[in-house]
């Protein structure tokens, strides 16, 4: 076990490093580094543990994270779009407000995991356990859910836009949610809301409330520095507000909204660029210009 303390008296813990080379090397060095932020995208940490680390804001965009530790770790708002966790244990970590998009969940340990306001789009959670996970907040959008075990999970006003089937146990998961949701029988998949959404959770030991869905919003930035204007941004960034949640995407080089962290970040200072609001309009023709120039 490798255990450092950083300069804020947060301790640093690689209880077992991966088989890969390159992963280990990358958490060696970030283990010795006291205020660094841990970037493993794209690396294998297979059958690595790292439970009761502090991964904040951490980067592993991409990172096969098949069947590693993470018991207790704090993974606050880290970036694990389309890393893959199959088998892997977060019990009881931390995980608000942590980008999950795309990634892979199957068979994971998720019990008494907190999710609040974490962002989980076109998920793959097929098996996954979250007994008694918090949900408090999360956007669970287009996720399956085909026999996952949510005994005893709470939701707050969490939209549960997923699938679900026969085989997803509900059995004492409390709270507020936001639906449809998709239930696959057999080979017919049929979507539900409101009350007859409320009434097939609670048939099957659910104490749950359905509530009625509040309207989009989306607002628009043009982001410039020198050189560049509202008119003639290097970038936008827009914000979705989705059943209260805030969701930041910023169009990138991939031609795709992809999560950014822009818009919290520069309500903090931290970033030089300058940004304004613009129109769908104007959002919709800086979009065309960028793919037009790209073909």
């Amino acid at each position: 076990m490798i255990e450092l303390s950083g300069i804020r008296d947060v301790s640093r813990v690689v209880q077992v490093m991966p088989p890969d080379a390159e992963a280990a090397a990358a958490l060696q060095e970030w283990a010795e580094q006291a205020d660094s932020l841990l970037d493993v995208s794209a690396l294998d940490l297979s059958h690595a543990d790292l439970s009761t680390a502090d991964l904040a804001m951490a980067l592993m965009t991409q990172t096969v994270l098949r069947s590693a530790k993470f018991i207790g770790a704090d993974l606050y708002r880290a970036h694990l779009e389309g890393a893959v966790l199959d088998g892997a244990d977060l019990s009881s970590a931390s995980l608000v407000k942590a980008e999950l998009d795309e990634a892979s969940l199957r068979g994971a340990t998720l019990d008494d995991a907190d999710l609040g306001s974490a962002s989980l789009w076109a998920v793959d959670a097929r098996s996954a356990r979250l007994r008694a996970a918090k949900l408090h907040g999360a956007s669970l959008i287009d996720v399956h859910l085909e026999g996952a075990d949510l005994t005893d999970a709470s939701v707050r006003e969490t939209s549960v836009k997923a699938v679900l089937d026969e085989h997803t146990v509900v059995q004492g998961l409390t709270g507020t949610l936001f639906g449809p949701a998709t239930i696959g029988q057999a080979d017919v998949r049929r979507e539900i809301d409101g009350l007859e959404l409320e009434r097939w959770l609670n048939r099957r030991g659910a104490k749950v409330h359905v509530l009625t869905p509040r309207s989009v919003s989306i607002t628009y930035y043009a982001k410039f520095s020198e050189g560049y204007s509202r008119s003639n941004p290097q970038g936008i960034v827009r914000r979705r507000m989705v059943n209260g949640v805030a969701h930041d995407e910023a169009f990138t080089r991939n031609l795709r909204w992809e999560p950014t962290e822009y818009l919290r970040l520069y309500q903090l200072g931290h970033n030089e660029v300058d940004h304004a609001e613009i129109s769908e309009a104007e959002a919709v023709a800086f979009i065309e210009d960028v793919t037009g120039q790209a073909k």
